[in-house]
Order: structure tokens, then sequence, then C-alpha cells
């Protein structure tokens, strides 16, 4: 054989062994379905002509005070002071925080907004509500551009401490743990 054949075969056979090792790779993460709306109350699903940017978990904490009632002379209520969560993406590194207030979307890249909320509707005892809030403009240039909603949904506690709210303790702080999905939202 000569040395020009010798190339040829040496060619083709590293082609294939190449296009054997790349078909028979997996993806390091497997294929996640795309979220659904259809299990959500009316009030918090996202308008038509959207589709999703980002999927988050929030792990963090929410803060509460113990408050005078707006509008309840001598009556005391637990106030949502503000959230302190990571958003970590679905294979559980983190791409962002979400802190308040006010409340505070922000992407590692920087790029952050805030929000105006427009629903919420029950999640189950002793869960903070889902909720659907509507983005302002974002702030710095990276993944929160564009983001026209975001929705809270599969939360899971967060709801204002059981312990007594009473004149004797005003002022006092409570943080309790929370998890919830934080679903980012663009025009499609």
């Amino acid at each position: 054989m000569s040395i020009r054949n010798l190339s040829l075969v040496a060619a083709a056979i590293s082609a294939t062994a190449l296009l054997t090792a790349c078909g028979s790779m997996s993806p390091s993460m497997p294929m996640q379905a795309m979220f659904s709306q259809d299990s959500l109350p009316d009030a918090v699903k996202v308008p038509a002509g959207s589709k999703v940017a980002m999927e988050t978990v929030g792990v963090g904490q929410i803060t509460y005070e113990c408050r005078d009632k707006v509008g309840t002379p001598g009556a005391m209520e637990w106030f949502f002071v503000g959230p302190d969560a990571a958003l970590n993406n679905r294979a559980g590194k983190q791409v962002g925080k979400y802190y308040g207030p006010p409340a505070t979307w922000e992407a590692m890249d920087g790029s952050k907004i805030t929000a105006t909320q427009l629903a919420v509707a029950p999640a189950g005892a002793g869960n903070i509500p889902h909720q659907l809030v509507k983005a302002n403009p974002a702030m710095g240039m990276g993944a929160m551009n564009g983001v026209t909603h975001i929705q809270r949904v599969a939360t899971k506690g967060g709801v204002a401490p059981a312990t007594a709210c009473t004149a004797a303790n005003k002022g006092a702080r409570e943080v309790v743990k929370y998890q919830a999905d934080y679903i980012f939202w663009k025009a499609a």
C-alpha cells in the first residue's frame, strides 16, 4: 500500500472513530420538559404569546415583623418584610438571587428586575401563595433583559410565623424558611 493510501485509510478510521464516539455521547443533563401552566389557577397564568426564558428554584427565607395591623386600631399582625433566596437552575447551580425590599430578582451576570404583583392564588396550607408579577424593565444587560412576567409556583413553606404577634412583642422579627419555583417569561 502506498503512503497516500495509508493516509486515506488512517483518516477514514479516525473519522469513523470520532463519529462513533459522538453518537454514543449522552447529554450531561437529561432533557427536561418545558414548564406547563396547565395545572395552575387561571389568575396566575402568564398571558398567551409568552415563552419560558428561565426556570429557577428559589431556596431561602422570608423575614416577618410584628406590627400594628393597618386600619384596625389595637390589632397586631405579622408583616412581610422581605425575601432572601438563592435562585438555582434545575441542575442545582446558583444562577441568581431574590431579595428585597423592593422585591428584586438578580441574575449572576448583574442584570436585575423588580416587578408589580398582578395576582395570587392559594398554594395549600402552610405555603405562601402562587403569584404572578409583571416585570419592570431590566437594569443592566444580561439574562433579565426582556423578561415580562415572573410566576412563583410550587411553593413550600414561607407563611407568617405561628407564634403570637402582640403589643408585647411589637417590632420582633422572625425568619421563616421557604422554597418556590420562579419561572421567568419573555414575549414569544
